[in-house]
């Protein structure tokens, strides 16, 4: 469900996400708004769920996590039961950041952050000794063009 939001929540949801460290003080000069007023905008986006949780991002590069890996998978086995067993798999393995379940001609997508081509070999290893996977299929990327968490307010 849509949360109601306005002019002043777009701000301070803009300003949140380009730097989650900012004071109350510095987000609330730029709202236009007092900081006790701030604060309880902030508190109560927080506690509907519209910020999720604030975070670091960190560099993957910078941690050796440079090679950037997307992985489509195809399945015979549309059960719940195979679903289940495949993403407690899939959440068990720390280099696979994302993780959906698609409409079209793949039926899960996977990213992938290793160290290299034979870093991921390993988690794809891993990956197909938990669960029967009718295919598998990884684009490697070769440059990032754009990579954001800020989403448009």
């Amino acid at each position: 469900m849509e949360e109601k939001i306005d002019d002043t929540d777009r701000i301070l949801l803009r300003a949140l996400q380009a730097d989650g460290t900012q004071s109350l003080e510095s987000l609330a000069e730029r709202a236009g708004i007092s900081t006790n007023t701030c604060w309880r905008r902030v508190k109560r986006l927080e506690e509907s769920g519209l910020i999720a949780r604030r975070v670091a991002l960190i560099d993957p590069e910078k941690l050796g996590l440079g090679q950037t890996i997307f992985v489509a998978i195809r399945t015979r086995d549309h059960s719940a039961a195979w679903l289940k067993r495949f993403a407690d798999a899939v959440r068990t393995i720390p280099e696979v950041v994302e993780f959906y379940r698609m409409a079209g001609e793949v039926d899960y997508l996977l990213k992938v952050q290793a160290r290299s081509v034979q870093d991921y070999d390993r988690v794809y290893k891993a990956l197909i000794s938990r669960v029967d996977i009718a295919d598998v299929s990884a684009t490697f990327a070769m440059e990032c063009l754009k990579n954001t968490t800020e989403l448009p307010v």
